[in-house]
């Protein structure tokens, strides 16, 4: 301590300068922290700031600002001639960038650790210098000026907070960034923080209107409501109306609106949260959007009851949906750093969010095929919409608009079903391995099982000429699958023996299996023949190919049974879509069953190493000595 002592006092601007130097790095050390400060250091330090080169400056702020960290020294001790000379160094518009950076983060420590020192440094640095500091190119200096603005604003009280924020609003501090990373995916964590904080502390200036439930009796609130009504609906002179007439037209057109409860649409706008807010949104989407408007209230009035996406009632649970995604209400965390770059793109996110998505509940109402009883269906997919496409972090609102919208019902139920095999750890290399030793088990499962059906065969009709479905034959194979019988059959036969079926055709001299267009029955018919009798028509010819055996099969599931079938005959691979389905369920039942015992332990993607063999093998357990 004595040598950094008498080196800051040093004549020789070389010898002082490395000392400050090396003062700045052992003043994190708390011991060495109270001997010096013990023998007043830190005053010492405050006449050496009255020296003018920046290297000296910068290394004896840097070691001040170690040294208070500590919480030795109050920093309500500093005077306020100390606190102006800081300040004259951020508001310098030509300084050392070193020497800014550091100043920036006393006066941060300074607003926070008391409210008359929050005051001095509020009338010392101006808003304008420090939204100068945030175009800068360079990174520090940006945090440290985002970091004293951030501690300024959570200090000032509710009024004053209000006043600032009306001077940095999230576009005027986008345009103050813009150019630089700030806002860009590279941001660190401190400066994601910031911005964190900076959303927070915007949103919940909503909070109080999202608190306060509405007041029937309150003037400016009922006129807002009735103006929804109006904007909505092109309706005759009320003042000509009796009061009766009036009533009922009100109560009908709130009833159109959506509002649950017509006679008195207030009612629904007592709950809060979203309170006032949810009114809020709803002007501003009638004002903001006319034609949206209008749009939306009038298609669904015009659907029939059951099936219209009421507006009032979505616009409120959807208000309501964005406070909670948008965290309204609730304080800063101090780790937190999630923000959104939408926020810095639109001065009014959540009322310009609304109007967004609000049509995106009458989009997906449709898509979904909605009545009111699916109403909280519908509002939990509109949430997972919202919530999936902002964690995409757009940057624009026109982004997300397209995000969202692209992100349709049908996406839902595929992103759902993606997930949930990956939660089953279906998609897990391991258990892709085992589908796959799994799978010729299972196809020589169905193989036997489309053999069987073979044997137990099929009646079908013969079609003349004529198109006359007239005729019915049988067709089977026989047991030992060497042999195709078939025959004509009576209208009533259900399962005829074999031995009545006089016409066969050994296994062995089937030459090939044609499907569709490609089956001579077909050809001779073209241009005939519907798309559904091409999709059951199949053929098999033999005897080099010189005769054929033609089929039309009754269902879709008959066509795949007998062509899997005969193509298990024919040596060949089965491929109807029954196949897959079947394979499919076979696979996932199995899987299920063998992955029993492991649920909710996790399987790793690769195997774990096996160990290397011992050295020697020369070990054995001698039972006989163990017994004795």
């Amino acid at each position: 301590v004595s040598l950094q002592t008498r080196g800051i006092q040093s004549s020789d601007s070389g010898v002082r300068c490395d000392s400050l130097k090396q003062l700045a790095c052992v003043s994190t050390d708390v011991t060495f922290a109270q001997e010096f400060i013990s023998r007043d250091g830190h005053s010492l330090l405050l006449c050496v700031l009255s020296v003018r080169a920046p290297l000296i400056m910068t290394h004896t702020l840097t070691g001040f600002m170690e040294l208070m960290d500590h919480g030795i020294v109050s920093w309500e001790n500093l005077s306020a001639v100390f606190i102006k000379k800081i300040a004259n160094f951020v508001n310098a518009k030509v300084l050392d960038a070193s020497i800014q950076q550091v100043s920036l983060a006393i006066l941060e420590s300074m607003v926070l650790s008391s409210s008359s020192l929050f005051q001095q440094v509020k009338q010392e640095v101006t808003l304008e210098r420090l939204l100068s500091h945030l175009q800068v190119t360079n990174q520090q200096i940006q945090t440290k000026a985002m970091a004293l603005l951030m501690a300024l604003l959570q200090t000032a009280g509710d009024a004053d907070r209000q006043v600032r924020m009306v001077s940095i609003s999230p576009l005027s501090l986008s345009l103050s960034l813009s150019g630089s990373p700030s806002l860009s995916a590279s941001v660190g964590d401190e400066m994601a923080h910031y911005l964190y904080v900076l959303q927070s502390v915007t949103l919940n200036h909503l909070e109080p209107r999202m608190r306060m439930p509405l007041d029937s009796y309150n003037q400016d609130q009922r006129e807002i409501l009735h103006g929804l009504r109006q904007a909505a609906f092109e309706t005759e002179s009320e003042n000509s109306l009796s009061h009766e007439r009036r009533r009922s037209l009100c109560a009908k057109e709130f009833k159109k609106l959506g509002f649950s409860n017509n006679s008195n649409p207030g009612q629904d706008l007592l709950r809060a949260p979203p309170g006032l807010l949810a009114l809020d949104t709803m002007a501003y989407f009638a004002s903001r959007y006319p034609d949206a408007y209008s749009r939306f209230v009038l298609e669904n009035s015009s659907r029939e009851d059951k099936h219209e996406c009421p507006f009032a009632r979505s616009s409120i649970q959807l208000t309501l949906i964005l406070c909670e995604i948008l965290r309204i209400g609730e304080p800063p965390s101090e780790t937190g750093s999630n923000y959104h770059p939408i926020f810095f793109s639109q001065d009014r996110l959540l009322e310009e969010l609304f109007c967004v998505c609000i049509q995106l509940i009458n989009k997906t109402w449709k898509e979904m095929r909605a009545t009111q009883e699916d109403f909280d269906k519908v509002m939990q997919v509109v949430r997972e919409q919202i919530t999936r496409t902002l964690s995409s972090k757009p940057t624009s609102l026109e982004l997300f608009k397209n995000k969202v919208n692209a992100l349709n019902y049908s996406e839902i139920l595929k992103l759902r079903q993606t997930e949930r095999l990956h939660q089953e750890e279906t998609l897990a290399p391991p258990v892709l391995e085992l589908k796959e030793r799994l799978k010729p088990e299972l196809l020589e499962l169905i193989r036997q099982q489309r053999l069987n059906r073979l044997c137990q065969g099929t009646l079908f009709r013969k079609i003349s000429s004529r198109r006359r479905q007239d005729k019915l034959w049988y067709c089977r194979l026989s047991p030992n699958h060497k042999v195709l019988h078939f025959g004509d059959v009576e209208e009533d036969t259900e399962t005829p023996p074999i031995e009545s079926l006089q016409e066969k055709i050994p296994v062995a001299d089937i030459k090939a299996l044609l499907t569709g267009k490609d089956c001579p029955h077909m050809k001779e018919n073209k241009g005939k023949q519907t798309k559904e009798g091409l999709d059951l028509a199949f053929s098999i010819t033999y005897d080099v190919e010189e005769y054929s055996l033609n089929f039309i099969a009754s269902s879709r599931t008959d066509f795949c049974l007998w062509t899997d079938g005969l193509s298990v005959l024919l040596g060949r691979d089965m491929s109807s879509e029954c196949m897959r389905s079947e394979l499919d369920i076979l696979l996932s039942m199995e899987i299920k069953l063998r992955l029993l015992d492991l649920e909710n332990v996790p399987i790793p993607d690769c195997a774990p190493p096996v160990p290397k063999p011992p050295s020697n093998f020369n070990f054995c357990y001698d039972l006989s000595q163990a017994e004795q």
